[in-house]
């Protein structure tokens, strides 16, 4: 053995070859953090020490190669400013270029997933092998940075700058034939002959059949542009990535900009161009949104396994009641990720709409080339329509996804119980009705929950499983068991009305409302909010929704929550309803709706909605972006910090993953208990007394005026 650490070994494979293998102890993949670092810079060392090694050949011992840096590690460093991750880049990058300076070739042999610093490790290679099981990309985009582990240097120069700004501005990954179509990797290979297929070709390099010194000394080179030809390929490529990115996402501008500005630079010039590039993108807000939504996301589903432990029922037969639009989405989900499900309705016409909402979406994967007409087949075999409950006493739960009206569901449900077995889980698809109200109507409360998809569901990756009081932990289990299934994010909240999502939304439309009666343009709020970054501004949102679902959402919210949800005027929302103007579903909503090209609809401003509001509405006048943003953002993250205070909702990083997959909260802000600390408590309480003379709902919760008297944070 050569070397053995925690993270590497080198170990004398004969033949003067080396074989620096990635093994870290105690971690189910192989990731770059300070102790990896820490050994690659003793394993270079070690092969250095060593006269006998003649190549080097980089394996890993895991399924995957290495997925990227630490991202946990990274709250600490960033928060010590710039100068301070320039200089750990700059320490880092070192290991890389001793790695690659040393005096015999190398070969990496990607057999699984590289990502990051991960596919770094291996441009510093001279050639790279690839397993056709594998992935490789730079996404560091997706976290708000761009490459730091010289990247941008070493890729730009192995497959020219086009493509490399491909890879990096967009962050995707790559798999092996357009990896090597690029020119990102020099082969690949079935996975049981990857390992053999690297050595044969370093042993190929070490006998000076192939020129990998020459190869190296591509990479340390400048770009193989002129100055005129560099700036053509630059400009228009920043021209596509600022169209994509928008003016809301910096890193993949900063990118371009740091390799443009190292282009004509030596590889060492060149990566200190890249580390201060580096750091100015990983100081950045949206940066510091982007890593705590990825940190969140590993700590639902840390939250989910929790769950998941506290029963071993397995879902293998499900029943969907209520076909239509969300039923037959809920099928098709079922169905596409394996498990069948009957679709139960009273009428025919109901069960052809389902039937044909699930036929839709999987022709939609055929001619995307993600199934075969066989596969379609095969999968609307496992959706079993029916008009009766001939087969219910077989199925191992079953999602009510009926009419939002509390008697209806209430006698649907209690006439299932009568039907299934008595250890088979009963799921509400409510969006509003109370749990434990809707629980009164079943004789096993134990087995009753609720199971709340987003519409479309093929679409919305979140799925709210309420918990009701006497909900036991065997069925909240299997049902987040059911849902990981399925293909969605489960995030178990408790009950109340509206949930999570729905409760915090409300009090956002309740803002928009207040602010239109106060004499605001209701386009101009549209405008505003989309700059901030949600997707649709509230009145396009309401259309979108629908207007009567709004509108009865807003009731229950209202009989919930009267002190802050229920309204002393008539809202143009309701009015909206009273002129049956219920959004897209009928074609007029606060705008009116009229097809495109390909049949979707399209909106167009309707001057009737004007006339139709102006009794109930103040004067016309303007509002400040910054007013618009703190009337509609305050009464919805105050009802977030009410939840968490209520415990309705276990912890921040829930809180704001059910807000970026439920509701399209701007993942760049980091949602919106990450919205409060990046403002500051302090100032966000200040906003809070400001606007409090308009009601309740802009009173600032216990919960924050504790953190402010405290000065903490969400995320520590």
């Amino acid at each position: 053995m050569i070397y053995s650490g925690n993270a590497i070994t080198v170990a004398d494979l004969g033949n003067g070859i080396a074989e620096l293998k990635f093994d870290l102890t105690g971690e189910s993949v192989n990731k770059f953090n300070r102790e990896t670092l820490n050994d690659l810079a003793a394993a270079v060392s070690a092969i250095q020490s060593s006269q006998a090694v003649k190549g080097v050949v980089v394996t890993s011992a895991k399924p995957v190669f290495i997925v990227g840096a630490d991202i946990t590690e990274f709250g600490t460093l960033f928060s010590h400013g710039e100068a301070e991750i320039v200089q750990w880049v700059k320490e880092a990058n070192q290991v890389f270029v001793n790695f690659e300076d040393m005096p015999v070739p190398t070969v990496a042999a990607i057999n699984g997933i590289a990502l990051g610093g991960g596919f770094e490790m291996c441009l510093a290679c001279d050639y790279r092998v690839m397993s056709t099981a594998a992935k490789v990309g730079l996404p560091e985009v997706k976290l708000g940075l761009f490459p730091g582990f010289g990247g941008t240097v070493r890729l730009s120069r192995l497959i020219g700058v086009d493509n490399a700004v491909e890879w990096i501005a967009t962050g995707a990954e790559k798999r092996p034939e357009e990896a090597l179509k690029d020119g990102g990797v020099d082969a690949v290979v079935a996975p049981e002959q990857l390992k053999e297929a690297a050595v044969a070709l370093l042993q190929q390099a070490i006998a000076g059949k192939l020129p990998w010194q020459a190869r190296r000394a591509e990479k340390k080179a400048p770009v193989q542009l002129n100055m005129m030809e560099q700036m053509m390929a630059f400009n228009s490529a920043m021209a596509v990535v600022l169209g994509k990115a928008g003016p809301n996402y910096p890193a993949p501008k900063l990118a371009l900009q740091s390799m443009q500005s190292h282009a004509s630079l030596e590889r060492e010039a060149a990566l200190e161009v890249e580390a201060k590039g580096f750091a100015k993108a990983a100081v950045t807000p949206q940066a510091n949104a982007l890593i705590g939504l990825f940190l969140a996301d590993q700590a639902v589903k840390k939250a989910a396994k929790t769950h998941e432990g506290k029963g071993t029922l397995e879902i293998k037969q499900a029943a969907v009641l209520g076909a239509g639009i969300m039923g037959g989405g809920i099928a098709y989900q079922s169905a596409y990720k394996g498990t069948p499900i009957i679709m139960k309705d009273i009428a025919d016409a109901a069960l052809d709409l389902g039937m044909n909402e699930a036929t839709k979406l999987l022709s939609r994967q055929v001619e995307k080339g993600r199934m075969t007409p066989q596969g379609m087949g095969k999968t609307l075999s496992m959706i079993r329509p029916t008009l009766n409950y001939g087969d219910f006493a077989s199925v191992d739960i079953v999602i009510e996804a009926v009419v939002e009206n509390p008697k209806i569901k209430a006698s649907v449900l209690k006439e299932v119980e009568g039907l299934v077995r008595e250890n088979t889980i009963i799921a509400s698809n409510t969006s509003t009705i109370s749990i434990d109200h809707l629980a009164e109507s079943v004789q096993r409360p134990e087995n009753f929950l609720g199971m709340h998809f987003f519409n479309p569901v093929h679409m919305m990756p979140l799925v709210e499983v309420i918990r009701g009081s006497k909900t036991s932990d065997a069925a909240v289990a299997a049902t987040v068991r059911l849902a990981q299934k399925m293909g969605k994010t489960p995030i178990v909240v408790r009950d109340c009305p509206g949930f999570l999502v729905n409760r915090v939304l409300f009090p956002y439309f309740g803002g928009f409302d207040l602010l239109v009666r106060d004499g605001a343009d209701f386009q101009a709020i549209d405008k505003v909010m989309e700059k901030f970054g949600w997707p649709m501004g509230p009145a396009y949102l309401l259309d979108v929704v629908g207007i009567d679902t709004g509108v009865h959402a807003a009731g229950v919210m209202a009989e919930g929550f009267p002190d802050r949800m229920k309204p002393d005027y008539k809202s143009s929302t309701v009015v909206m309803f009273e002129n049956k103007r219920y959004g897209q579903k009928n074609g007029k909503g606060y705008y009116s709706y009229v097809p495109d090209k390909k049949g979707k609809p399209k909106k167009v401003v309707d001057q009737d909605t004007y006339e139709l509001i102006r009794a109930g509405v103040a004067d016309r006048c303007e509002f400040a972006a910054e007013e618009v943003i703190a009337r509609l953002m305050l009464p919805m993250v105050n009802e977030v910090a009410r939840c968490l205070e209520e415990g309705i909702v276990a912890t921040a990083a829930e809180a704001d993953m059910a807000l970026i997959m439920g509701i399209g909260f701007p993942p760049f802000r980091g949602g919106a208990c990450r919205y409060v600390d990046q403002m500051g408590i302090a100032n966000y309480i200040a906003l809070c007394e400001k606007y409090a003379h308009l009601g309740k709902a802009y009173e600032a919760p216990q919960l924050l005026r504790n953190m402010a008297s405290a000065n903490t944070k969400f995320y520590a």
